[in-house]
């Protein structure tokens, strides 16, 4: 056991690292290996103790898989509170959107300016810039920029971290002659809802990358051989009607309660609650999204 000894006080040190670099940047790529890591090393922790003092008798892999299944049901169980806490809570799933006069629409942190300018140099111009208040004095930021043809619109969406960093999302709309409308995103968060029929969405949270996600929503446009057509909505009612639909079209098909029942149930179904609890392992720890259709 004393090679595991030398293996883990590194390990752990490279844990404290990547959580403090992490505190800065609020990445959700980097916060996968941290989660990975904390689990790997809970488990080891436990049986190199359990072996030390002689708390079990049973060999030592069998403490380590005992203390990492441990681990899942605990986190599990947690998740699965916050999912509940969450359809309890006043909180809107789809909120609704105003204008952002305050003048603060864009954090003035180096890596995020660093998207507006990419944006600028690639010829798109800013529309309008939103917020919605997601519950306890907590505002979503949003800014609207479209390309010089008018057929893609880019949501840069800043999610506040508590942390007190913020994190960059990013979702690309081009709707079609045929009547369709193409999504890409690189959301983290996970939803567990449906889509309307006529919405292609591609959900990349590992795509951190907006040219790359520029690239691959135009390529999935071109391969389809659809015709992307000019914006002519205004993006602020665009995208309340977006919330709108999403939120009828997710109480039609199950995933929220009707609004009569949401005071003593909740917002989100029990197999709704499931949904969201399991896409959030999958982009916790592996950084997936679920495909629901």
């Amino acid at each position: 056991m004393e090679t595991l000894s030398l293996f883990l006080s590194p390990a752990v040190a490279v844990l404290l690292l990547l959580f403090y670099i992490n505190l800065r940047v609020a990445s959700p790529i980097l916060a996968i290996p941290i989660r990975w890591l904390r689990w790997i090393l809970f488990s080891l922790f436990a049986a190199e103790t359990s072996d030390r003092f002689g708390w079990i008798d049973r060999p030592f892999w069998v403490v380590a898989v005992s203390a990492f299944l441990g681990w899942f049901l605990l986190e599990s169980v947690f998740n699965w509170v916050r999912v509940s806490a969450i359809s309890l809570s006043p909180m809107p799933l789809f909120p609704k959107f105003t204008a952002n006069t305050s003048g603060d629409e864009w954090p003035t942190q180096k890596r995020l300016l660093k998207i507006r300018d990419w944006l600028r140099a690639n010829r798109f111009t800013q529309l309008q810039a939103l917020k919605a208040e997601v519950g306890g004095g907590i505002w979503l930021r949003v800014s609207i920029y479209q390309s010089h043809d008018q057929t893609l619109r880019v949501q840069v969406a800043f999610l506040p971290q508590d942390s007190g960093a913020i994190t960059a999302c990013t979702s690309l709309s081009t709707q079609t002659a045929g009547g369709g409308r193409y999504v890409t995103d690189n959301f983290f968060l996970p939803f567990g809802g449906f889509y309307p029929e006529n919405w292609i969405v591609e959900r990349a949270p590992w795509r951190r990358s907006l040219p790359r996600l520029v690239a691959r929503h135009r390529a999935a446009i071109a391969k389809a051989g659809a015709t992307p057509i000019a914006w002519e909505t205004e993006p602020l009612d665009d995208l309340n009607q977006q919330q709108q639909l999403m939120e009828q079209i997710n109480t039609e098909l199950g995933f929220l309660l009707p609004h009569a029942e949401r005071e003593e149930h909740g917002k989100i179904t029990p197999e709704g609650r499931f949904r969201v609890w399991k896409e959030a392992w999958l982009l916790d720890y592996l950084g997936v999204a679920a495909r629901y259709v």
